[in-house]
C-alpha cells in the first residue's frame, strides 16, 4: 500500500516504529505496506488517528489529502 509507505516515509519513521504504533509486528507491518496482507480496520483507524488523514486517503480511494481535524 503506497500511502502508508508515503506517510511512514514523509514522517521520517521506520517500518518498526511504524508496527509499535499499531501494536502489530513488524513483519505484519511490512505486509500491509507491501500490500501482501489487507489493512485490518481497526489497525487502518490507529495510522488514520497517528497521521491526521482520512481512510479514504491511505487506501488510496482519494487524491486530495485530508486532515481529520
Amino acid at each position: 500500500m503506497n500511502r502508508l509507505r508515503d506517510l511512514r516515509e514523509d514522517n521520517n519513521l521506520t517500518q518498526e516504529q511504524c508496527a509499535k504504533i499499531a501494536y502489530i509486528s513488524k513483519k505484519s507491518y511490512e505486509r500491509y505496506e507491501n500490500g501482501q496482507n489487507v489493512l485490518p480496520t481497526d489497525v487502518l483507524i490507529k495510522f488514520c488517528k497517528y497521521y491526521n488523514v482520512s481512510a479514504d486517503y491511505v487506501l488510496g480511494l482519494i487524491n486530495e489529502f485530508r486532515k481529520l481535524y
